[in-house]
C-alpha cells in the first residue's frame, strides 16, 4: 500500500514539472491583444442624447384641444445612437420618433409628442424613451391646465349624492 502511494505521489510531482515548462507569454498573439484592444476602446464608446428642453408647459388649454411639441435632441456622445422605445404615461399621449435609426455622433433629430386635452385642471405627462445611452432611459414631460369644456365650472357640475 505504501508502495502505490509513494508511486501516486511521484507520478504527481513529474506530471506537476512537466506541464508547466511552456511560459505562458509565449503562447500570446499580438494580432488579437490589438484587435481586443480596439474592441475595448469602442465598448467604451457610447451614445449621449441632449435634449433641448425636457419639459413643455402647454398653458391653460380647453379640454379636448389637441396639442403637440417637438422635443429636439442631439447625439453628444461618440457612439450612434438608437432610440429603441418611446411610451407615454397614459394612451392620451403619443409620442413618435425615429425607431431603430442610427444617428450618428453631432447629428440631430426629432420627438414630436402629440397630447389630446385629456382631464381637467392640471395635468402632467411623462414620456420615457429608450435608447442605448449609459442610463439607458430619458425622461420627458409635458403638462398643461385643462379647462372644462364650454366654458362650465366645477361649481355648475352637479355633485352626486
Amino acid at each position: 500500500m505504501k508502495k502505490t502511494i509513494l508511486m501516486f505521489v511521484a507520478v504527481v510531482f513529474a506530471v506537476s514539472f512537466t506541464a508547466c515548462k511552456d511560459k505562458a507569454s509565449s503562447k500570446i498573439i499580438m494580432a488579437n491583444v490589438d484587435s481586443a484592444s480596439q474592441r475595448d476602446d469602442a465598448a467604451k464608446k457610447l451614445p449621449v442624447m441632449s435634449f433641448d428642453k425636457t419639459e413643455h408647459d402647454f398653458g391653460s388649454i380647453e379640454q379636448g384641444a389637441a396639442q403637440e411639441t417637438i422635443f429636439k435632441f442631439t447625439n453628444t456622445g461618440d457612439a450612434p445612437l438608437i432610440i429603441t422605445d418611446a411610451k407615454s404615461s397614459c394612451g392620451c399621449t403619443i409620442p413618435e420618433y425615429p425607431k431603430n435609426t442610427a444617428i450618428a455622433p453631432g447629428e440631430t433629430g426629432e420627438m414630436l409628442v402629440k397630447f389630446n386635452g385629456a382631464g381637467q385642471n392640471q395635468v402632467t405627462k411623462t414620456v420615457t424613451v429608450t435608447a442605448n445611452t449609459a442610463k439607458g432611459i430619458e425622461t420627458l414631460r409635458i403638462k398643461a391646465f385643462v379647462n372644462p369644456k364650454n366654458g362650465a365650472t366645477m361649481a355648475s357640475i352637479p355633485l352626486k349624492k
